[in-house]
């Protein structure tokens, strides 16, 4: 391997060419990298290190470096968590493979040891009777309680993301005069496409929503205050805030995301008894080892079932 001349800092911009053109990442995911390998050089800067050389990065600085993110607070002042550091050093470590890969000299990436997380991620879900008091929680007298009640059926029917849900045009959700089971391809996460499906309840609240739009805008959800001249498209935050406000209205936990709702949809499938590999295909998650977190939700319900299907009592008649 050869020992390049230009420092690490110098390097980056041809890292995220590098991100883009060869490993294709989305730019969301991009500036996902650049905003956790920032850390990085601002570390180096306050060190008196701008100038050091991929070869001269050793495992005393990574060390450092880690000290550093371990006395780092968030806006609340509190440390942040094990799972968010482990976010940096993701990033450090992308940085190496890119080295390694254009066989410039440098620490190799499994060098860098992800921080052991406390505990196991958790999901937090809605039991059924929940869902159903916050998905009638909106007056639909007025235009904006029927937007709102048609995000809340379409989070829950699809288990689309937020940023998906907003991204929405009129001209991808063609509701004809039948009540039927619809089809919309997106494109999701990380820009791989995938289909999501809307139930009857969901088709008839959007009816009901888009019959009284008589506006040309593009989107399908928009905003109905705010500045004149911007966008009319909802914004991620504009849709937390109406699941916040009808999560307290329906008296379920107020901590009531639209990420909440996605769980709540994966959790209600798999208890179901729908295959893990099709709900992975609904999620749009490309590992199946991040749609497996769901699998312990249900461990209860699977007991219950085993119990009255096959305790053996049958044996015994």
């Amino acid at each position: 391997m050869k020992k390049s001349k230009t420092s690490i800092i110098e390097h980056i911009p041809r890292f995220f060419e590098y991100l883009d053109i060869e490993k294709g990442l989305s730019n969301k995911t991009q500036e996902t990298y650049h905003r956790f390998l920032k850390s990085f050089v601002d570390w180096l800067e306050n060190n008196d290190l701008k100038d050091l050389k991929p070869h001269e990065l050793t495992d005393e600085h990574i060390w450092n470096y880690r000290v550093y993110l371990s006395k780092r607070f968030t806006h609340k002042k509190e440390p942040i968590k094990n799972s968010t550091r482990n976010y940096y050093l993701i990033a450090l470590r992308s940085l190496l493979g890119y080295f390694a890969d254009r066989d410039i000299s440098s620490l190799p990436a499994e060098k860098i040891k992800l921080t052991k997380e406390n505990k196991e991620r958790t999901v937090k879900f809605l039991k059924l009777e929940q869902i159903k008091k916050l998905l009638e929680a909106p007056n639909t007298s007025n235009i904006v309680g029927l937007r709102d009640h048609a995000i809340l059926e379409t989070l829950f029917s699809t288990g689309m993301r937020v940023a998906e849900l907003v991204d929405l045009d009129r001209e991808q959700v063609k509701i004809g005069s039948q009540t039927e089971i619809l089809e919309v391809s997106i494109v999701g996460k990380g820009e791989h496409p995938r289909t999501v499906y809307f139930s009857n309840r969901a088709i008839e609240a959007l009816r009901n929503y888009l019959n009284t739009r008589k506006d040309d805008e593009k989107a399908l959800f928009i905003r109905y205050k705010g500045p004149k001249g911007a966008s009319k498209r909802i914004t991620v935050r504009s849709v937390e805030n109406i699941v916040k406000k009808y999560a307290k209205k329906a008296g379920i936990p107020v901590m009531t995301t639209p990420h909440t709702l996605r769980h709540s949809y994966a959790t209600d499938l798999l208890a179901q008894g729908v295959d893990l590999r099709v709900i992975q295909e609904f999620l749009g998650h490309r590992n199946i080892a991040t749609t497996q977190v769901y699998t312990h939700i249900t461990s209860q319900k699977l007991k219950e079932i085993h119990k009255k299907f096959h305790s053996g009592e049958r044996l015994e008649d």
